[in-house]
């Protein structure tokens, strides 16, 4: 499944081949990267590479989900890889905060409360694909925001 680049980039470069649970396997190799990434990577840099990794996953999302003939397949975790970036770039701190990160995106990424729900729905292909996870981390970076003002 990974014979193109847009699979390997999409399926998370093997993560979303997971027999159970990929996207929370995504969601561990994202917090991986970034423990990898992040002492060299200043704030530009962040940003650019998550900008870019979302513009990347809309084309990689897109063609791979054609591909396996299913709008948002499971095996599809690169959406999951750059929100978790997002939270945990935005979010910082140490180990501690991060696992609560993790908690939280993989609580909103599963629920998928309003409007990520209808979002999901009515956003066809690689945007619709990438757009949902990161509606979950704005909602993660919500509640961590709260907590923290407390």
């Amino acid at each position: 499944m990974v014979a193109r680049m847009s699979h390997l980039v999409a399926l998370g470069f093997g993560c979303g081949l997971a027999r159970v649970a990929p996207g929370t396997v995504g969601t561990l190799g994202a917090w991986l990267a970034y423990l990898l990434l992040a002492p060299g990577l200043g704030n530009v840099a962040w940003a650019v590479l998550i900008s870019a990794s979302f513009v990347l996953g809309i084309w990689a999302s897109n063609r791979t989900a054609a591909d396996m003939m299913s709008d948002d397949p499971g095996a599809i975790v690169w959406d999951e890889i750059v929100a978790f970036w997002l939270v945990l770039w935005l979010a910082g701190g140490d180990l501690a905060t991060q696992a609560a990160c993790f908690a939280l995106f993989r609580f909103f990424d599963i629920v998928k409360p309003p409007p990520i729900r209808q979002v999901e729905r009515r956003v066809a292909g690689g945007l619709g694909v990438m757009l949902d996870d990161l509606l979950a981390a704005g909602y993660a970076l919500l509640v961590l925001a709260a907590w923290r003002a407390l």
